[in-house]
């Protein structure tokens, strides 16, 4: 589990075609405390470390993640949100989630408000009925509040710190962006289906 604050801002630095597509982050985290194995979010994709340096790790990533999330736009330089694993007693600053994308939403507008963003997105539409307004997201790993609902499209404010501190800074109209819908939403609606 994770919370979606956002604690390093990692590059790709090489991708390599196998059966599965390795890809090779850079990261600013102490990787001596970081065990082979370990799971961390990159851009909100829960991802196991399969091989590590000083200042890297790698991944392997299935075919399956690839086509559900954005990583096939990575390339060589992209910049990563990374969140390491929850450990029992962190603080939980953002909400729960699991690095377990429910699919990608595009960026269709953006306008400046005052000293923060207002990012306007557009879900699919199967995924289009677990956003709410006031609710909670993660966006390429960030945890976000809602502000406002229109049918498939949705807004988000982006403060100046998170900016600053994950990939949102470089984020424009035409990105798409990794979607995880809340996981009470989620159960809410799979409950309904059984009544």
């Amino acid at each position: 589990m994770f919370t979606g604050i956002i604690t390093d801002l990692g590059t790709v630095r090489a991708l390599e075609h196998r059966g599965d597509l390795r890809a090779r982050i850079g990261t600013s985290y102490d990787m001596s405390t970081v065990d082979l194995g370990a799971s961390i979010a990159c851009n909100g994709v829960c991802l196991t470390v399969v091989s590590m340096g000083e200042d890297w790790f790698d991944v392997d990533i299935s075919a399956e993640s690839v086509s559900k999330t954005n990583i096939g736009d990575w390339v060589e330089g992209t910049r990563l949100n990374l969140e390491r694993a929850l450990k029992v007693g962190d603080e939980l600053g953002g909400h729960l989630v699991s690095g377990h994308v429910d699919g990608v939403a595009e960026i269709v507008a953006t306008a400046e408000e005052g000293d923060s963003t207002r990012f306007t997105f557009r879900a699919p539409e199967a995924l289009a009925r677990f956003v709410a307004p006031k609710g909670s997201v993660a966006l390429d790993g960030t945890s976000l509040t809602v502000n406002e609902v229109d049918g498939v499209d949705f807004g988000v404010n982006i403060i100046p710190h998170t900016k600053a501190v994950t990939s949102w800074g470089a984020a424009k109209v035409g990105d798409f962006v990794n979607l995880e819908i809340d996981t009470l939403a989620r159960y809410v609606a799979r409950l309904q289906e059984w009544q």
